[in-house]
């Protein structure tokens, strides 16, 4: 799993470096717009399936038609939602120029949803190694499309393509390497138990999505496209680092954890481990974004891209706050305790919300990056508290 994230933020990184010389902020703002509009859907109708089969310790084979067909209507529901309120959505951030770029990422969720629930299979069962090679081909496939057609339409609208070709390659490839294949087959009792599992991993993917993405909304609403693709792109410099230790993490305990759930002593045992070692890791990390912003700018992005370092310093901070933050999310998600990891988000999203605009309308781009920061210090307080709260038990 740590060769994967390691892959997957190279090809990231250079494809960020690549196309920071190909278009400008600009078009990185347009694409910041609609991939808000594709990330707030798509977590608002957030089924918790993939956790849900995670969980299960038997019986696995018995959901993938159910969370199959739930998966393509969730796709279905998706996309026409973008279809029909992209003109709304244009006027709303006065961008014009992203009415394009929605119709085309519309596609996106109803490929998405013929996947194969299968692909749970890798992380449920440990199979990092197969996990890597499938997810490297479609970040793969991703990048050469934007790239190649940047290189051509100088526009934001090669983004969108190279997340419709990774969602092709992604049904594509699961269907051919990845069993049991799924069927059309509607089971109402397994949608309700499948829907009642998963509400609070709704309720944490909705506050989690807008504790991470509100500050983009505001930017480009008080600031406008070009503040907002800077923001962006500083905070992938930035934070994204750090989240991406936090990610393999959470990848490779949280079914570790499931199945050494009933054993208390164990658990807390592989807990206290990973928390030493990750916290660790991840304050190197961001130590190093800290303390070399400029020369981590001009390498990646160019000399265009230097009035981001000040936000780059204030997200190196943040970025190791929430990357520690989501080491116990997933010992709340082994043990079914849900709840607790909505209530973490929900808990930062408000003070965030609390802040930002004070603080926008007093440094600009900059207080975004402030709010941000001070709502990751609230999650850490939270993740503590129920943290110990289930030791104690």
């Amino acid at each position: 799993m740590g060769g994967l994230r390691v892959a997957t933020r190279v090809i990231a990184f250079l494809k960020i470096a690549i196309l920071a010389r190909i278009l400008l902020p600009d078009e990185f703002g347009l694409f910041g717009v609609a991939a808000l509009v594709l990330s707030l859907l798509e977590t608002f109708t957030e089924t918790g399936i993939n956790i849900f089969l995670i969980q299960l310790k038997t019986n696995f084979e018995e959901y993938i038609n159910t969370a199959w067909v739930v998966s393509i209507a969730r796709g279905l529901l998706i996309s026409l939602l973008i279809f029909i309120s992209t003109p709304f959505i244009s006027k709303f951030f006065n961008l014009p120029n992203v009415i394009p770029l929605l119709y085309l990422i519309s596609a996106v969720p109803l490929i998405k949803g013929l996947i194969n629930p299968s692909v749970t299979r890798f992380q449920k069962e440990l199979m990092f190694n197969k996990e890597f090679w499938f997810r490297s081909v479609i970040y793969l496939a991703d990048a050469f499309v934007v790239i190649t057609l940047a290189l051509l339409t100088k526009t934001a609208i090669s983004f969108v393509w190279g997340l419709v070709a990774g969602a092709i390659v992604e049904v594509v490839a699961s269907f051919i390497f990845i069993k049991p294949l799924p069927k059309l087959i509607f089971n109402k009792k397994k949608v309700k138990n499948i829907i009642n599992r998963g509400k609070w991993v709704t309720g944490y993917g909705i506050f989690d999505y807008l504790y991470q993405n509100i500050d983009d909304a505001i930017v480009g609403k008080l600031l406008g496209a070009t503040p907002l693709g800077i923001y962006q792109v500083a905070y992938k410099i930035s934070s994204l680092p750090v989240s991406e230790v936090a990610e393999v993490v959470s990848k490779v305990t949280f079914p570790v954890y499931v199945k050494i759930s009933l054993d208390a002593g164990r658990l807390k045992k592989a807990f206290s481990k990973t928390v030493a070692t990750s916290s660790l890791l991840m304050i190197l990390v961001g130590t190093v974004i800290f303390i070399f912003p400029k020369e981590i700018v001009t390498l990646i992005l160019g000399t265009n891209w230097l009035n981001t370092i000040s936000i780059i310093r204030i997200l190196a901070v943040f970025g190791v706050i929430r990357g520690i933050v989501g080491i116990p999310l997933s010992l709340f998600l082994a043990v079914n305790k849900q709840e607790y990891v909505t209530v973490v988000t929900t808990g930062s999203l408000l003070i965030m919300m609390l802040v930002i605009f004070p603080l926008i309308n007093a440094y600009g781009v900059n207080g975004a990056a402030y709010s941000a920061l001070i709502g990751s210090f609230c999650s850490l307080i939270l993740s503590i508290f129920f943290t110990r709260k289930i030791f104690k038990k």
